[in-house]
């Protein structure tokens, strides 16, 4: 799949006539197939926080929202973690890290820009610039998903 991609970048980059190569092609290629796994992610986290509030709906909980949240956030992180290691941030001929704490990061990683950066920016949006609740979030995509990128590229993955 990276070498479709790459394929892709270049013939784009040929008809917008640039010269694209090296560690430049790389990190297009990466910002690529960081969001095929994001979108891939988006999907099941979608499809799990939906799973839980069906299973918890007989039930009555008032607060099956919050479950299908953290149910979500907990194993979609875990399926972004394993793509990106996989397909993303690959380890090159005698590079190391460690499996647990590279996880640990990139559960921090989301945490902060999934959780704590959306909701301050959707608040921004919503409470200061008056923007619908329902177009914060697609604002939001536009700075934390590059931001999410660098941090995962320069420290979830970075080898040991």
């Amino acid at each position: 799949m990276n070498n479709l991609i790459r394929i892709t970048i270049l013939r784009i980059a040929k008809i917008l006539k640039r010269d694209i190569g090296g560690q430049t092609l790389e990190n297009l290629t990466q910002f690529v197939m960081f969001g095929i796994v994001g979108v891939s992610n988006t999907i099941i986290s979608y499809v799990i926080n939906v799973l839980v509030l069906i299973v918890l709906h007989p039930f009555g909980f008032t607060w099956d929202y919050v479950a299908g949240n953290i149910v979500a956030f907990l194993l979609s992180v875990l399926w972004s973690f394993f793509w990106n290691d996989r397909m993303v941030f690959t380890q090159t001929e005698g590079q190391h890290r460690s499996l647990w704490k590279t996880l640990l990061k990139a559960y921090v990683a989301y945490g902060f820009t999934g959780i704590v950066l959306n909701n301050i920016m959707s608040w921004i949006w919503i409470t200061v610039f008056s923007i619908s609740k329902y177009i914060a979030p697609l604002i939001n995509l536009i700075i934390s998903v590059p931001l999410n990128f660098i941090i995962n590229k320069l420290w979830t993955f970075k080898a040991d």
